[in-house]
């Protein structure tokens, strides 16, 4: 196992890119400076998830203090130009710091003067608001903060406004309270939730980036996939699932895989639009595929009090259905085109690629059992972490131990020793890591892992900023709606909706989450989107668990959506070609991102949830069978899809082939046995139809780019 890990750096960077940030630290003493924060913020952060003895609020005040430390800093360092403003941007870093330790020194008597605060504190919860928009919008841009900023605006003037959007009025003390101080404001569930969950998670990831994940899963998704009808396509789609079982971050996912994977599929053949597409529709869908998922998931479950494993058992059907469809439509587009695969003897095994690198896939494999074990995902996360570090130190040392068979009963020491934890606790694993540490100092090459470790922390905490700094200003408009009630308004527009028709209702709440996504990352979306719709939906008899993934689906659908599109704007530079032409194909490439939320309300079974009142399959088969019929169903609905958009099966489609694919795609959706068969009937209508046209002599060449 000497060689399984390269400590060499890899070639993709850990480093996640941020809206308006240079990459880096800065340079000269103050980007040093800046650079033991972060790597101070992970460790803080560890301790905490790995002991947890300080109280909630503390660590969630913490959490911000560190954030507006490190994310002032690197403004300072990286974007100001003058000494004047590096100066300012640095006092505004030790301030925002400040909030943090405040909360901490004066933890018992913030709580013993509660509604009776000093002008002390209410500066320094003033303080803390103003700080966290402004980092926000720098880190983030204005779309977040202008939505924030109006939930504000309506705490502190909608009682002027008339009927039943009126409030009864907030002065200021009370609402730099609520926001500054509670656990209904900045320091609010998504808060926590980033200081308890994402944090390691996204800490997680960049030890498993560096310690050479990506590659392995590159090659492997290479010696797959690269050989099948359209092979680059298949190679971005299959290694940008994996990427997301690591990362759960769709924009990053595309600008560290789509500048390998675009050009090659240009190269290939395929038009610039649809290879940016295809990258930002695999990308995106990593936020949904288990077993890490995207940040949201965590979020989800701390709402839902439910443990992290529903979630992602509710999950697996529709992101194998979402890939599933990726692979689809690059199979019909590579037909039509004429492209055939990679040559198979270029390509790497995906097999040796395992075999060198197996041990990489022991943290995640750990992590799985861990979260489907109904472990904490702060536990699962912090376990996972920490056997990436034993992983990495133990290859360094097992590097300089010459006979194999001492090398094999070092890792089988480790091994277990590691493994011991679940028994005897964290601290034996922590033991093991400072053994491990120590030693590296020794040995040769010892040292190099320890960089490793040591720039790995320190990226983890830069790469969490963005995700942080949302979840820290969306808490302005939770705490909005749990002051003022205006979420019930909304709630109570929707079942007035849905009463009649529970579709339209569906609909509505749709178009939000693509509006609001047009402007906001999915984490803000969901938090506003399913606090407002999620109880909507749930009296309308819509699961909870599938009405908050209706509601996940459409915020990462909104980075795919004209037009805005984030993630191909992304791809845009890769691809050179207009963000907007990349949408357009993105769009119609995530059908099945579309297509499934609504399924699963009408046919909770897909999520692998109780079915509903009167399927057919359940009462009279069985719940197995019912789960199998829908998620069948589904795969023929996105097939159909897939036809009548890019207009080839075994040859082209006629337009009449194309409606009919399209009208028996529509079919399947329809919550009712009748329509389900009327959809299978076209669908068996289409193929013959379409083979014995085929079959008598019409073309079955390719078609051209056109």
């Amino acid at each position: 196992m000497t060689d399984q890990i390269s400590l060499s750096d890899s070639h993709h960077n850990a480093e996640e890119q941020i809206e308006g940030l240079p990459s880096g630290f800065g340079d000269g003493w103050t980007g040093t400076i800046t650079y033991w924060i972060a790597f101070t913020f992970s460790l803080f952060q560890i301790w905490v998830a790995s002991y947890g003895t300080l109280p909630s609020q503390i660590v969630r005040a913490m959490h911000v203090g560190f954030l507006l430390l490190l994310g002032f800093a690197l403004i300072a360092n990286l974007l100001t130009r003058s000494r004047a403003g590096k100066v300012f941007y640095w006092i505004l870093a030790l301030l925002g710091f400040g909030t943090g330790l405040y909360n901490w020194v004066f933890y018992k008597d913030i709580i013993m003067r509660s509604n009776f605060l000093t002008a002390t504190d209410l500066t320094m919860g003033a303080l803390l608001i103003a700080l966290v928009f402004w980092l926000a919008r720098r880190l983030m841009g204005w779309p977040l903060v202008i939505i924030a900023g109006a939930f504000l605006a309506y705490c502190a003037f909608g009682q002027h406004l008339p009927g039943i959007f009126g409030h009864r009025g907030y002065d200021a003390e009370m609402l730099i309270e609520h926001f500054g101080f509670g656990t209904e404001g900045i320091y609010g569930s998504p808060i926590y939730v980033s200081s308890a969950y994402i944090f390691i998670f996204v800490v997680f990831a960049a030890f498993l980036e560096r310690a050479g994940m990506l590659d392995l899963f590159n090659d492997v998704a290479l010696g797959l996939v690269g050989h099948w009808r359209g092979g680059a396509a298949q190679v971005c789609t299959l290694s940008s699932a994996l990427m997301g079982t690591v990362s759960g971050s769709g924009v990053a996912n595309v600008v560290a895989s789509g500048q390998f994977t675009i050009p090659l599929m240009k190269k290939s053949g395929f038009r610039a639009s649809f290879a940016g597409g295809i990258e930002a529709t695999s990308s995106m869908g990593g936020q949904i595929m288990p077993p890490i998922m995207g940040a949201v998931a965590f979020i989800m479950a701390e709402t839902l009090g439910i443990p992290y494993g529903d979630v992602v058992r509710a999950a697996i059907i529709p992101a194998i259905m979402y890939f599933a469809t990726c692979f689809w439509s690059v199979y019909l587009e590579s037909g039509k085109l004429g492209l055939l695969g990679l040559p198979k003897d270029q390509l790497p095994s995906p097999w040796q690629a395992i075999k060198k690198q197996w041990g990489l896939l022991i943290p995640l494999g750990a992590l799985v059992y861990l979260l489907f074990a109904d472990y904490t995902p702060i536990f699962a996360g912090s376990m996972g972490l920490a056997l990436v570090v034993v992983l990495i130190l133990g290859t360094a040392i097992a590097a300089s131990i010459g006979p194999f068979a001492f090398r094999v009963a070092f890792w089988v020491s480790v091994g277990l020793a590691s493994a011991a934890f679940l028994k005897y606790g964290v601290n034996l694993l922590f033991i093991v890591i400072g053994v491990l540490l120590v030693a590296c100092f020794v040995v040769k090459g010892g040292r190099h892992a320890l960089v490793i470790v040591r720039d790995s922390l320190a990226l983890g905490a830069r790469n969490a900023l963005p995700v942080a700094a949302a979840c820290a200003i969306v808490g302005i408009v939770i705490g909005t709606m749990t002051l003022t009630g205006i979420a019930s308004t909304f709630i109570g527009v929707v079942l007035k909706i849905g009463e009649n028709n529970l579709f339209l209702s569906l609909v509505l709440v749709m178009i939000t989450c693509l509006v609001l996504g047009m402007g906001i990352p999915t984490i803000p979306n969901y938090i506003i989107t399913s606090s407002l719709a999620g109880p909507a939906l749930e009296q309308l008899g819509v699961p909870l668990l599938v009405s908050h993934m209706f509601v996940f689906y459409f915020g990462i659908m909104a980075d795919l959506t004209p037009p805005v599109a984030l993630a191909c704007f992304a791809a845009a530079p890769m691809a050179r070609v207009s963000g907007l032409r990349i949408s357009i194909d993105a769009t119609k490439l995530a059908i099945a991102g579309f297509v499934m939320p609504f399924i699963a309300v009408y046919s909770p079974a897909l999520m692998l949830q109780d079915a509903a009142p009167g399927s057919f399959f359940a009462e009279n088969v069985g719940y197995w069978a019912e789960v199998a019929f829908v998620t069948l169903k589904a795969a023929l609905a996105v097939g159909l899809w897939g036809i009548a958009v890019v207009g080839w099966l075994i040859g082209r489609a006629t337009w009449f082939e194309r409606a009919l694919a399209l009208a028996g795609g529509i079919t399947l959706v329809l919550p009712s046995l009748a329509t389900d068969l009327a959809g299978i009937a076209m669908a068996v209508a289409l193929v013959l139809i379409h083979w014995l046209r085929q079959r008598g002599g019409a073309s079955r060449g390719p078609v051209g780019a056109a």
